[in-house]
């Protein structure tokens, strides 16, 4: 595995085109289909909760958590975590969900959702939705809906809405 060094900063307004960049090519057209992607939709992210990942000058990573209602309860939602190919297997992914968990629950923060796989998600605290728990406005396969409770909180519960209340 070839040594990379990266520095990991808030995300700003001159990242966003390298951002969107990176997420087509990790994730393509279909990425706007998809229900995570259309919670997120005309909901600003937390410029806060977001950060990039440089390797010299070029922006190689990014991770982003966007404010989000379940039920009665305030939460947010991870993504999409992006990585370039360049850089994939190097730990830059993991430095990112550990740079941005640390700062949602430092912010106090309740809880974090997402939609990935358990394995690689469950050392920053995530643990699947049990079935029925948490709903969200579209399909996503429940053995994917992660949930990380922060700063001693309960799991919520209830239908999933862009926004906080």
């Amino acid at each position: 595995m070839k040594q990379t060094t990266w520095v990991i900063r808030p995300e700003d307004a001159s990242d966003v085109t390298a951002i969107d960049t990176l997420q087509a090519e990790a994730f393509g057209p279909g990425r706007f289909a998809r229900t995570a992607f259309r919670i997120r939709e005309n909901m600003p992210h937390r410029a806060d909760l977001s950060f990039v990942a440089l390797v010299g000058t070029q922006v190689a990573g990014s991770i982003r958590l966007t404010p989000i209602s379940i039920g009665e309860s305030n939460a947010l939602l991870l993504g999409p975590l992006t990585v370039s190919p360049d850089f994939k297997n190097r730990g830059l992914g993991k430095a990112l969900m550990r740079t941005a968990m640390d700062a949602a629950e430092a912010a106090g923060d309740t809880a974090v959702l997402l939609v990935g796989d358990a394995p690689y998600y469950s050392p920053f605290g995530f643990q699947q939705v049990p079935f029925g728990r948490i709903t969200l406005p579209g399909p996503v396969d429940p053995a994917r809906l992660l949930i990380a409770p922060l700063n001693g909180s309960e799991m919520p519960e209830g239908a999933v809405h862009g926004g906080q209340l």
